[in-house]
């Protein structure tokens, strides 16, 4: 059974957020996450590419806001780190 936030009623895993894409912006993910996983060199050109998919099926009323927000921070900004190197 899923859980849900008590004040807006929708559910606490937002995976559902990643459902329905537009096709381009759906090869610019998985392309993300597959390149991720294999560690590629040309990481951060795919990083760049979901970047724009996002921004663009955004602008372009395909995805609502609550979506590209929700892609940027899964995948493209890492949670916030300690500064711990400063």
């Amino acid at each position: 059974m899923d859980a849900y936030d008590a004040k807006t009623g929708k559910p606490l895993d937002q995976s559902y957020l990643e459902k329905d894409l537009p096709p381009y912006l759906q090869y610019d993910l998985d392309e993300f996450i597959q390149g991720t996983k294999d560690d590629v060199s040309h990481w951060d050109c795919l990083w760049g590419e979901l970047s724009g998919s996002i921004n663009s099926a955004f602008y372009d009323n395909q995805i609502s806001n609550e979506q590209a927000e929700y892609l940027r921070k899964t995948y493209l900004y890492a949670p916030e780190e300690d500064d711990d190197f400063l």
